[in-house]
């Protein structure tokens, strides 16, 4: 089973990684944030289209990173599109839970998208590898910087 879950874990990472969904910048984006990690260079910019009712109607981004990080980005861009910002504050949670912490030590932060979360399940093996845990999460910290209406995101 471990080795089926790495395998999916390779493919997931490669077929985002080379070909990233939402790799734009929307012309309508109402929000935006950078984030960095220096210790590799990874670079992303998210951009949000928030409606006045706080629905997350459009999200992409831009910049370079690794293959995780690259990865992480797209994915996260597919399943943050139509959620309120409550909801993808509460994905973000979950999500970088998922990526630092063992099972038993999740926090509940709200209601989750069991859907999205079971497709972002592969990218929790980064948790044994601590150094990759910024790449996966670097570009969720800066979609949440953009919810939050700041301009930069910190990863720490």
């Amino acid at each position: 089973m471990m080795d089926e879950l790495r395998e999916l874990y390779q493919e997931v990472i490669l077929d985002h990684g080379k070909n990233p969904r939402n790799h734009r910048h929307p012309p309508d984006a109402n929000r935006e944030a950078r984030g960095e990690n220096p210790m590799c260079g990874d670079k992303f910019t998210v951009y949000l289209k928030v409606s006045g009712d706080h629905v997350v109607e459009d999200v992409a981004f831009e910049g370079r990173g690794c293959a995780i990080s690259t990865a992480s980005a797209s994915m996260m861009t597919e399943v943050v599109k139509g959620k309120t910002e409550a909801e993808a504050r509460a994905l973000f949670e979950t999500f970088h839970d998922l990526c630092t912490k063992d099972e038993e030590e999740h926090g509940d932060h709200g209601p989750v998208d069991e859907e999205a979360l079971e497709k972002l399940m592969v990218l929790s093996g980064v948790r044994q590898f601590p150094v990759r845990v910024k790449c996966a999460t670097l570009a969720w910290h800066a979609m949440n910087a953009a919810i939050e209406g700041d301009e930069k995101a910190s990863s720490e």
